[in-house]
């Protein structure tokens, strides 16, 4: 898998900063609490704006509900493993066919109201993040190796254009917006992060990196302040990342699903900035099957670079 990303030729520019193999700490005052807990293998996760997420579980197949009170229902079953999932208005959109072999996948859209559900795009290569863009526009990365990789994909729900390769950088993962409202960050299996202009998607630049390949980040949210937050498999951990230095440090560790012996992916899968009564708090996926709050200390600015939130 490294072989295919590193031939198609992703540097583009070195991290300003390395990182140590294994994450420096910085808990100090985060507060973990948990949800939600034993619903199987949790992947992504979006507020529902009303105190609740959706979320998808990806071997259970499972698109669900969590309400404000930690009530979970299954919406929606039998899905190919289902990934990315973003609410936009009256519409949940998420994606099946996670995975690097798996089946080709699916975007589909969700109806609040009725529960309706329409397939928009088919023969997607391996589909796993979901990014809502300002314009209402859907980002979304691929990871499967069954033919050429194909990069970050882009859909525009108003009109059904899509763009296959909007962005050629391949086995993309995590996706979230910049505060700056014109680029985005991605992170892919070379294990580094990468900040993406809107307008020049064939220009990404590195900006964070982890040496000796020991790290598995998955999905990530920014705040305004550009302080990006990242589910990594390796440590089971949300690593806090600097995005002009590239330095990063773990808030929490060790949340990975349990079991006689590892079998990554295991560990945090997302991470999602919501209200948290006049605050924010991180909300954070993990294959243990759980739903966790991490309360910040006093003096971090968690407000959400999502102009939506």
């Amino acid at each position: 898998m490294l072989a295919v990303a590193v031939a198609a030729g992703l540097v583009a520019t070195a991290p300003t900063a390395g990182a140590d193999p294994v994450p420096s700490m910085c808990a100090d005052g985060w507060e973990a609490t948990t949800l939600v807990e034993g619903v199987g293998n949790l992947e992504n996760l979006d507020s529902d704006g009303d105190g609740g997420f959706y979320v998808t579980g990806l071997l259970d197949g499972y698109f669900a509900n969590v309400d404000s009170a930690g009530r979970f229902e299954k919406l929606l079953t039998g899905l190919d493993h289902p990934a990315g999932v973003r609410v936009a208005g009256p519409y949940v959109y998420f994606l099946t066919g996670d995975g690097l072999t798996e089946k080709p996948g699916t975007l589909q859209r969700y109806e609040i109201a009725t529960g309706a559900t329409t397939v928009l795009l088919t023969e997607l290569n391996g589909p796993n993040g979901l990014l809502l863009l300002p314009d209402g526009d859907l980002l979304f990365s691929t990871i499967g190796v069954n033919g050429p990789p194909t990069g970050i994909g882009r859909y525009r729900p108003s009109t059904g254009a899509y763009t296959k390769t909007w962005s050629s950088l391949p086995l993309t993962n995590g996706l979230a917006l910049a505060p700056d409202g014109k680029s985005i960050y991605t992170d892919n299996l070379t294990m580094r992060i990468f900040r993406i202009p809107l307008d020049a998607p064939e220009s990404p630049v590195v900006i964070s990196a982890v040496p000796n390949l020991v790290s598995m980040p998955d999905d990530m949210e920014a705040t305004r302040t550009d302080t990006l937050y990242v589910a990594d498999h390796a440590f089971g951990s949300i690593n806090q990342v600097n995005t002009t230095t590239g330095a990063a440090c773990a808030i929490i560790t060790g949340l990975i699903k349990p079991g006689p012996m590892r079998n990554p992916p295991d560990g945090t899968t997302s991470v999602r900035i919501a209200r948290d009564g006049d605050g924010w708090a991180l909300y954070v996926t993990g294959m243990d099957g759980t739903l966790r709050r991490l309360r910040p200390p006093a003096g971090i600015d968690l407000t959400p670079a999502t102009p939506s939130r």
